[in-house]
């Protein structure tokens, strides 16, 4: 049993870390979101705003805290 045990709680550990690590690549995947590449598409739906308050709005989106800030006030909102 003990041994069971001690199994299982490795596997969890092997996985978490997996995760963790494929959840730390995904933020440096040469695919990532950059401003260049959505610069066209903001232009065309903020038609009306400069450079600069673009990528103030991507920043705004982008960052770490706030994209947490946001994915917590659409769970509270469920």
């Amino acid at each position: 049993m003990k041994k069971i045990g001690i199994g299982l709680l490795s596997a969890a550990i092997i996985f978490g870390a997996g995760t963790f690590a494929f959840a730390q690549a995904s933020e440096t995947v040469p695919g990532k979101i950059t401003f260049e590449k959505m610069l066209p598409f903001m232009q065309e739906m903020h038609p009306g705003s400069s450079e600069s308050e673009l990528q103030q709005m991507f920043d705004a989106c982008h960052t770490s805290s706030n994209r947490d800030a946001m994915n917590t006030n659409a769970i509270d909102e469920l």
